[in-house]
């Protein structure tokens, strides 16, 4: 037997429960993974809200983990028992102590990476990768906005714009969070409690603005996110931390300047093999090289069974960085 979260009903953390399993044996194309360190990421607060609907409940929940391979399925050749692995488009299982991950969504992960940091970096790291290399392909000089800056993902496009030679302008919360953002590369960070995301942007661009906006926030940033952008700039819209942006009038785009918008997600841009061992090594390479520092605060490493707490740090806007849980 093994031990995973799962929920009955969409609700909030409290709808989380730690239960006992019997791990299926994997099937063909599958590998097994004992977890050791399970990345708890703002998507997984979707799927138990009910705002993106389980496939089926009783369902488990997260996608990000790191750990090793235990056992292989018949027709899997490029994984073996003892591999040190990531994955981040499992299905939802992966807060669990055991899982089952089809083999081609499982990266190999480098000695010199840890399972903490792995587990901490890897769906935000995809996602960073995806946002600046293949949504927009950001050039060295260019000036960008990214909000969230202090958050897991945002810090990780902090050093990652740093490292391609890109001036990122980030939104934070609090002067603490704008020092973290600075610390991990940002060239000017805007703190939205005190300040005019819009008017601030204009003022750092001498009047220029920018070319994209990545905003994960939604509906709190989407009109300041459209007032930021130059004629024909892109939108970027990859989450819904305020809620969803709803009721658009299209209009708007021309009205402010023959805008586009686009609503990505990892799964339309790491579809097979090649594309996850493409954005993976381009991942570890910089955090091997030290380019991008992956390090979670004690505070925020939770036991699998205190996921209900995870959440509730996550959703209160508590966190910086990563949080992980620990089976």
């Amino acid at each position: 037997m093994a031990k995973r979260i799962q929920f009955s009903s969409p609700g909030g953390p409290e709808v989380l429960e730690l239960v006992d399993f019997l791990p299926a044996e994997p099937a063909r194309n599958e590998v097994q993974i004992e977890n050791r360190a399970i990345g708890v990421n703002f998507i997984d607060t979707y799927f138990r809200s009910g705002l993106y609907p389980a496939p089926s409940l009783p369902s488990g929940l997260g996608s990000e983990a790191a750990g090793m391979v235990v056992k292989t399925g018949a027709d899997v050749t490029t994984l073996q028992a003892g591999d040190r692995v990531v994955y981040a488009q499992g299905g939802l299982g992966a807060y669990s102590q055991v899982h089952n991950v089809a083999a081609d969504k499982v990266a190999k992960l480098p000695d010199a990476i840890s399972f903490e940091q792995a587990a901490a970096s890897f769906l935000k790291g995809l996602t960073v990768y995806y946002l600046l290399r293949k949504t927009y392909d950001v050039q060295p000089g260019e000036t960008i906005l990214f909000h969230a800056a202090a958050g897991g993902v945002g810090l990780i496009a902090c050093q990652w714009a740093k490292a391609l030679g890109v001036r990122l302008i980030g939104t934070v919360g609090s002067a603490q969070k704008a020092e973290l953002a600075q610390q991990a590369g940002a060239w000017a960070t805007i703190n939205y409690q005190q300040e005019d995301i819009a008017q601030r942007v204009l003022a750092l661009t001498e009047g220029k603005k920018v070319g994209v906006v990545y905003d994960s926030v939604g509906k709190a940033t989407w009109q300041a996110s459209l007032d930021c952008l130059q004629r024909r700039g892109l939108m970027v819209s990859f989450g819904n931390a305020s809620g969803p942006v709803t009721g658009v009038d299209l209009g708007i785009l021309n009205k402010k300047g023959s805008l586009y918008v686009t609503r990505p997600s990892l799964f339309g841009y790491i579809t097979n093999r090649e594309e996850l061992e493409e954005a993976s090594d381009a991942l570890f390479s910089l955090i091997a090289s030290g380019a991008i520092s992956v390090e979670v605060p004690k505070a925020q490493t939770f036991a699998l069974a205190d996921a209900r707490q995870a959440h509730l740090a996550l959703e209160s806007r508590q966190t910086q960085g990563s949080c992980l849980l620990i089976p």
